[in-house]
């Protein structure tokens, strides 16, 4: 078996002599190409000297010997005095003269350890004496480190910009010795002996801060800065974390063990399994991640936000493509609207988010939600003024100080009731392309609560203007395929269109023809029903064929839509249990034979969207300027984002074998007739089609304004004749 022990002086004398050639090539260095200008030069030199001095005699003679020690004093004596120097060279040295009773007191008390030894060398054969004098030493020490580590912390603390250029360098190098030292000499005063371990790196550690020293000596050198990434800093302090709990616990239990007997040993037991039941249960949890992240951003940076990381991640999760997206620890298959509600809530650590689009009339319409599935969003999130006032002012609104009373642009009288009352919306941050809003984003409070402030605006406001610009792209991009469907299409209806027009014309000319050859009376009777038949019948399906280009209406008038509505629930009865349930009188201007071709096809989307059996209801009621005709059902429902998308997108259809033209057509058809079709859906649930259409008596008023808006002049002369 490898006796592991063999090598440990072997690593002792490599690693000491590694620091003596460290320290003396460090001194070189300094004599060399050191700034010759800087007031801690010999004082630097003098410590590397020393260093290399101490790194020899500890690999020259055995551990414990007076020349060791000696030479440490020596060593510590020269560290405290670059200390000094270096509120020299911050032009401090007369100012701060407090500190020079500190340093003195740090010299008197290292000054202690000849005492200590020559004691030591007058009673150290008795283990009490000897034992109590390790004490002493090793807490000497401790008050040495502790010491410098308090001056180094004033000396960068209150240094100027350009003075921590040229102290950064010495000061790392300085702290890391002294910040070893007690480490070290804790654990030792702890265990009641020098753990051989960190007796064997000591000299490492130290000839690396020589050559810190030397690094910083350099005036080429001095405007390096070491700047820690975030993630670096926030794992180191984790680690920390983790290596202060653990310490805790180990003083603990070594305190309990001064009871001594079996309380002792149950009373340690007990904390070891209430610590580790504490340490599972916290340590993971992301809650006390991110409350760690937000206090390491808050106290150590200048800045909340890594501006280059939160841009790499913004740009990874928007270009990843309709792949999966990991969150919470788990992946979905993301759109690319979901993965743009990622990509801002990400950036303030938001849990969850929604997406509103601004629909043909400028009211916000829920488009997609990312890891909010509880919250109940109705079908119009927004008016058309919150639009315009988020459109104009590009205002992220702080959803708190809305709750709060506080009114910047007029924005409490527009947000949505459903927006203040969800205590978990914290932000909604507009999508503004060209001066033009194209969508908002809805965030959830963060798990670790905390307040708007000017950095989260500035960042939300332009990577919102940069999320904007890919919505507007992908929406073109959408817009160019339903173009190029439209053409293939069109191109398609017009060769059928012609076909269609030529065999009318042969009919009816054959049907011209039947009546002066046709001999028998009979047969030319029944030829000429069939053929007039045929012929109204292909008329009319060419008529049909061209409103898919023009979407005009033939015959606008008086209907009503209850009857409407009554006529098409028997057409189906047959067929699939359609019912109406409300039924009020009421006229409205549309074209007859369009309505009840628009409802039809609502209503077979509701019966193929239903199960074997489940009711289909239809409801029909006014409002005085409009009338207006449900057709709901108890299906499976939609997603918003497919309502938003392709619910009424030509030749997009989610039924097996549907040419995805019925809901497209309809919404034309009505929208011709000065109506319009809303829609509400919830997956699992169940959706509503709403048509709405005018009153006669809305649409005579709203045309003679809109006359009179068209012809100002003659208004004004008639009003002169008059």
């Amino acid at each position: 078996m490898l006796n592991l022990s063999a090598f440990a002086p072997y690593a002792m004398l490599t690693c000491y002599l590694a620091g003596a050639l460290m320290s003396a090539c460090a001194g070189l260095w300094i004599a060399r190409f050191g700034d010759r200008e800087r007031p801690d030069r010999r004082a630097i030199l003098a410590a590397c000297g020393a260093i290399a001095i101490w790194c020899t005699v500890s690999v020259t003679f055995t551990p414990g010997e007076p020349a060791i020690e000696l030479a440490e004093t020596a060593r510590n004596l020269a560290l405290i005095a670059v200390i000094f120097r270096l509120f020299a060279a911050d032009g401090r040295d007369e100012s701060l003269k407090p500190t020079r009773p500190v340093i003195l007191s740090l010299a008197l008390v290292q000054l202690m350890q000849p005492v200590l030894l020559f004691v030591n060398a007058q009673a150290g054969m008795i283990p009490e004496v000897a034992q109590i004098l390790f004490e002493v030493g090793t807490v000497l020490n401790m008050l040495v480190a502790i010491g410098a580590l308090v001056l180094l912390h004033n000396l960068y603390a209150g240094a100027s910009a350009s003075s921590r250029k040229l102290i950064r360098w010495a000061w790392i190098g300085l702290a890391a010795v002294f910040a070893y030292d007690l480490n070290f000499f804790t654990i030792s005063y702890l265990g009641g002996e020098y753990p051989a371990v960190l007796v064997t790196v000591r000299g490492l550690i130290v000839g690396l801060a020589a050559g810190l020293l030397a690094w910083g000596a350099n005036s080429a050198n001095a405007g390096l800065q070491f700047r820690p990434s975030r993630a670096v800093t926030f794992q180191t302090l984790s680690l920390l974390v983790i290596g202060s709990y653990l310490l805790v616990m180990v003083l603990i239990t070594r305190s309990l063990a001064l009871l001594g007997g079996d309380v002792a040993r149950a009373s340690q037991i007990v904390f070891l399994a209430l610590a580790c039941a504490a340490a599972i249960l916290w340590l993971p949890s992301e809650r006390l991640r991110g409350w760690l992240r937000v206090t390491t951003v808050k106290h150590l940076f200048q800045h909340r936000y890594d501006y280059r990381e939160e841009w790499l991640r913004f740009t990874r999760t928007i270009g990843r493509g309709s792949g999966t997206v990991q969150t919470s620890g788990a992946n979905f298959h993301a759109s690319f609207h979901e993965r743009a509600v990622k990509a801002i809530a990400d950036i303030t650590d938001s849990p969850a988010g929604l997406l509103l689009v601004p629909n043909e009339e400028a009211q916000l319409e829920l488009t997609a939600r990312w890891n909010w599935a509880m919250i109940e969003v109705p079908a119009i999130a927004g008016d058309f003024a919150l639009s315009g006032l988020l459109e104009q002012h590009n205002h992220i609104l702080d959803l708190d100080e809305v709750r709060s009373g506080t009114d910047h642009h007029g924005e409490l009288a527009h947000v949505p009731e459903w927006m203040s009352e969800a205590e978990d919306a914290w932000a909604v941050v507009p999508l503004i392309h060209f001066d033009r809003l194209v969508g908002t984003i809805v965030l959830a409070r963060p798990r670790i609560e905390r307040g708007l402030d000017w950095e989260d605006f500035d960042l939300l406001r332009v990577v919102g203007q940069q999320l904007a610009s890919y919505l507007a792209e992908q929406a073109g991009q959408q817009a160019l395929m339903d173009a190029s469907r439209f053409d293939e299409f069109n191109r398609r209806m017009a060769f059928v269109m012609h076909d269609i027009k030529n065999l009318a014309s042969q009919i009816s000319l054959l049907s011209g023809n039947a009546q002066k050859h046709a001999d028998n009376p009979d047969f030319r009777a029944d030829m000429l029903v069939t053929l007039r038949n045929s012929s109204d019948k292909l008329n009319a399906l060419l008529a049909r064929l061209s409103r898919y280009g023009s979407a005009q209406t033939n015959d606008v008038r008086e209907i009503d839509l209850a009857k409407i509505a009554t006529g098409i629930a028997d057409r189906f009865k047959s067929v699939h249990p359609v019912s109406v349930t409300r039924a009020d009188p009421v006229q409205v201007l549309a074209d007859h034979e369009g309505l009840e071709q628009a409802l039809i096809h609502l209503v077979q989307n509701a019966v193929d969207a239903s199960k074997q059996g489940g009711q289909v209801f239809m409801s029909v009621a006014s409002d005085g300027l409009s009338g207006q005709i449900d057709v709901v059902d108890s299906g499976e429902g939609m997603s918003p984002e497919f309502v938003r998308n392709s619910l009424f997108k030509p030749f997009i259809s989610s039924k097996q074998g549907g040419f995805g033209i019925g809901a497209f057509e309809a919404r034309e058809m009505i929208k011709a007739m000065g109506g319009r079709v809303n829609v509400e859906s919830r997956e699992g649930v169940g959706t509503r089609f709403s048509v709405t259409l005018p009153v006669p008596e809305a649409a005579k008023l709203l045309e003679s304004r809109e006359t009179k808006a068209e012809n100002p002049d003659e208004n004004s002369n008639q009003k002169e004749v008059a």
